[in-house]
């Protein structure tokens, strides 16, 4: 399975990493650990990056299915029954 480049660009932070990015007052709440800030945004983060993965995977099998089916209907539009041999 071919990996896009947008599954390349979600990057997995360490939790100073992530802290760092986060307006002081989030900052303070996350380490406080108000609610567990960073844990819910990665997971969030991780849901959201494979739910896109999911919909590339299903567009790609969709258009695989549009050409299958378009080359059966080919096949069964070309195929030509053999004459009939009476041999009596």
């Amino acid at each position: 399975m071919e990996q896009s480049s947008s599954s390349q660009a979600f990057h997995w932070m360490s939790r100073s990493e992530y802290l760092s990015t986060l307006p002081l007052w989030r900052r303070c709440l996350a380490m406080l650990n108000w609610r567990p800030v960073f844990e819910i945004e990665q997971e969030t983060a991780r849901l959201r990056q494979e739910k896109e993965n999911l919909k590339q995977e299903t567009e790609r099998l969709r258009k695989g299915n549009e050409r299958l089916n378009a080359v059966l209907q080919y096949s069964d539009s070309n195929s030509q029954t053999p004459p009939s041999t009476d041999s009596e």
